[in-house]
């Protein structure tokens, strides 16, 4: 029941971006608005996420991981609500940077959960688990997205995510225990916050983790965010057939957690890390490589991107665990600053999206290719040098 329960909580980052996405360019149109304008419904809301679980992370090291996540369940609920009804561009942005912020407690929440109830690489296995259930979730999202955009419109996508929260709170709010065994009573002192806070940001491990999720993710988050624009507006496909591209990814994703399943019991943690890294970097260099030859095309453009998405299903579930492993007792505040990180990155990577798409591929292949050399210098570097033994802790 507890990797379930977590793989609906982590699934409902992919949920809120991927089963909307194929509506972008859609709901931009649609409300008059500038493509960058369309580009801040997604980049406000991760922004939102992301500083979110700064405040949320103390708060479930205070009262409990379960209270957190029935309070934002709820919020994200209402604002789901809202962003389906929203008649102009600027309350779509605001409602969706509220979904941001309630979002924040689920993710938040489940990283924390996981140290609550395993050690680090037991961690990692639980939690490649649950990424493996967020592939299959992820899997379905883009087809489902691009199918509704099509029929009904792009507001009925929007209302499937009211769907999907409302199932996710009944779940939480009907079978999930409370896992925090002894909550800190000083969490929101701030002394204890600062000393949390110090705690956290000091650690070699925390940052080695903290970096490879970032770089992972910020390639992830390029592809998403100018993708919906090159795919259908530069390359011509529909939105259904660019809801398939999207499936395709989150299949390799999750084939990816599955082969991270199978290294870290054969190699173990730091190995397994190395290896991502290299898919991950041939993925960026390969699709890089295939836009300087001049093949701007669905054929050339995507295969390669699938081996970045193998890593990308490696690093995840291992930089997860790992960045919250150090500390069973500020787990909220780790997974707080972790997420903050990644999508700190995912914001910048917006708002430099929203002035450098320019009808052409190159902003979607750049950055992917940039964020692969990041992520696998981290992998080959940092993890090496930091990353915890596996039986740590």
């Amino acid at each position: 029941m507890a990797v379930l329960v977590l793989a609906l909580l982590l699934s409902l980052q992919p949920v809120t971006t991927d089963l909307y996405l194929p509506a972008l360019p859609a709901l931009t149109r649609d409300l008059g608005a500038p493509v960058a304008a369309g580009q801040l419904t997604l980049s406000a809301l991760l922004l939102a996420f992301g500083c979110s679980q700064l405040l949320w992370g103390p708060l479930s090291d205070r009262f409990g991981r379960r209270p957190v996540l029935l309070a934002g369940l709820a919020l994200y609920v209402l604002a789901s609500v809202g962003s389906a009804l929203a008649a102009s561009m600027e309350l779509l942005v605001l409602w969706r940077t509220l979904q941001g912020a309630a979002m924040g407690a689920a993710v938040m929440g489940a990283r924390a959960i996981v140290r609550d109830l395993y050690t680090p690489l037991a961690g990692a296995r639980a939690m490649s688990r649950a990424l493996t259930g967020l592939g299959i979730v992820a899997c379905l999202c883009a087809p489902i997205g691009g199918l509704l955009t099509e029929w009904l419109g792009w507001r009925a996508a929007l209302l499937a995510l009211t769907a999907y929260a409302t199932a996710t709170l009944a779940v939480v709010a009907l079978r999930l225990p409370e896992t925090l065994a002894q909550p800190n009573p000083r969490a929101l002192q701030p002394a204890t916050f600062l000393r949390n806070w110090l705690l956290v940001l000091r650690s070699p491990t925390f940052w080695a983790f903290s970096l490879l999720t970032t770089a992972s993710y910020g390639g992830l988050f390029t592809f998403l965010a100018a993708s919906s624009f090159v795919y259908i507006e530069v390359l011509g496909l529909s939105r259904t057939q660019y809801g398939l591209v999207l499936l395709s990814n989150a299949a390799f994703y999750l084939l990816g957690t599955l082969l991270c399943r199978r290294l870290l019991a054969r190699v173990g943690l730091r190995r397994t890390v190395a290896i991502g890294g290299a898919l991950s970097l041939s993925g960026g260099l390969l699709t890089l490589a295939a836009a300087l030859a001049g093949w701007h095309s669905v054929a050339t453009l995507l295969p390669p991107f699938y081996l970045f998405m193998l890593g990308h299903g490696v690093h995840q579930p291992c930089g997860q665990s790992g960045a919250v492993g150090p500390f069973p007792q500020a787990a909220g505040v780790a997974s707080a600053l972790n997420g903050f990180m990644m999508m700190i990155a995912a914001f910048g990577i917006g708002w430099w999206l929203g002035t450098a798409l320019d009808g052409s591929v190159w902003p979607l292949v750049r950055g992917v290719a940039a964020w692969s050399v990041m992520l696998a210098l981290v992998a080959w570097t940092l993890v090496q040098r930091h990353g915890e033994p596996p039986d740590a802790n």
